[in-house]
């Protein structure tokens, strides 16, 4: 091998094999348990709630396919359906279920669930902060992205005592969130990701 072409093959090993040990890396930090046994969700685990908006296609059928709401209920309501449960299903899951519903009236339905607004996805965060709120999220939200859009913490904030009220049925668990550790070097696995209805308290 000449030497030009040892270069070369050296050079491209540095460049790419790099890029998806990187990647991997990520991955499994995002996938990784925070040290008080709290899983960060997934993004494919999303689950429809109220005031979500989904769009339905059943192809070649204009009369059922719509956009329609989801109700404080938990319902939505299809023609021929009238009123199906739609909150705390994936909307894969509520596809499947609109298939089969739908197969009663037609044969081999295809259909669509396009969740087109996130309206559900709410968490609250009162205490010691600037903003102290309820708020709306879109997507996946860590703690610290919560606290920075409450304004952050104020002065009488005890960081160390930090902690997230997460429903569980009809009863709260109480996950403890230290912030000096998690901004401290090696604590980011500390901060993991919020789930609705999550209530941040910052004593």
């Amino acid at each position: 091998m000449s030497i030009r072409l040892a270069c070369a093959v050296a050079f491209f090993a540095a460049v790419i094999i790099p890029g998806p040990a990187r990647a991997q890396d990520q991955a499994r930090a995002q996938d990784q348990a925070p040290s008080n046994g709290h899983a960060a969700p997934q993004l494919d685990e999303y689950r429809i709630g109220p005031e979500d908006a989904l769009q339905i296609v059943v192809w070649k059928n204009d009369a059922m396919s719509r956009i329609v709401p989801v109700r404080p209920d938990g319902m939505i309501s299809l023609p021929l359906l009238n009123d199906m449960k739609a909150a705390g299903l994936t909307p894969m899951e509520l596809r499947d279920l609109l298939i089969k519903k739908l197969t009663e009236y037609m044969p081999a339905p295809e259909v669509s669930v396009i969740l087109t607004d996130v309206r559900s996805f709410k968490v609250s965060v009162i205490g010691e902060v600037a903003r102290p709120a309820r708020y709306e999220l879109k997507s996946w939200t860590t703690v610290l992205d919560v606290l920075a859009l409450a304004g952050g913490l104020n002065q009488f904030a005890t960081r160390s005592r930090i902690v997230i009220l997460r429903p569980n049925g009809k009863a709260m668990t109480r996950i403890p969130f230290n912030y000096n550790k998690v901004i401290a070097a090696g604590g980011e696995h500390e901060n993991f990701y919020l789930q609705n209805g999550d209530i941040i308290l910052v004593p």
